[in-house]
């Protein structure tokens, strides 16, 4: 199915130069004269890369097969993160480059789906909202305006600001698509 540059929508996936490519974001663009482009943010699925590319509005693209299966995260070895097909018992193995900022959301036992291409995992997505522990951050600063944050890092290692109130060892919930804090648990 031919897909025009004009149709994009976030996340959708579509084959340049031979490899899956994931829209991020685009934005047209109608110059004073000539055809209008499209300027857009794409992650190659292959590689794990991102690149900003224009194209003519008009320019056809092939939908990319993407197939997805649910599994369930593992475990971590180094850079390498191993997830298991519940159904079949089959395990998966992502490098780092294609888990990229998911590995600060990832927890034993969380369900997440796969992304396959020609039979090789590609990619993962996690759940919208994660629930993590703060590991380190500091006291509550007396008096502060409610709205002030402050410096925290959680159990995965992420870095966030949170707000004043929040103290270690508490549970909140991370939007993965931002990574920021969006409550208490």
């Amino acid at each position: 199915m031919a897909i025009e540059a004009g149709d994009f929508k976030t996340g959708l996936t579509v084959m340049v130069d031979g490899d899956p490519w994931q829209v991020i974001d685009f934005m047209h663009v109608k110059p004073g004269k000539g055809a209008a482009i499209l300027k857009t943010k794409m992650k190659n699925l292959k590689t794990g890369s991102t690149q900003e590319r224009n194209f003519n509005a008009s320019t056809k693209f092939e939908a990319a097969m993407i197939e997805k299966k649910s599994a369930q995260y593992s475990y971590s070895a180094g850079d390498v993160y191993y997830f298991m097909d519940m159904e079949t018992f089959e395990t998966y193995e992502l490098d780092d480059a294609h888990v990229g900022m998911n590995k600060y959301f990832l927890i034993e036992g969380m369900d997440v789906i796969l992304q396959i291409f020609e039979g090789q995992v590609i990619a993962i997505v996690v759940p919208d909202k994660v629930e993590l522990t703060v590991a380190e951050t500091t006291p509550a600063i007396k008096g502060a305006p409610s709205s002030q944050t402050k410096d925290a890092v959680t159990d995965t290692g992420l870095s966030i600001r949170v707000p004043q109130f929040i103290e270690e060892g508490e549970k909140i919930l991370v939007s993965t698509s931002d990574g920021k804090y969006s409550s208490r648990a």
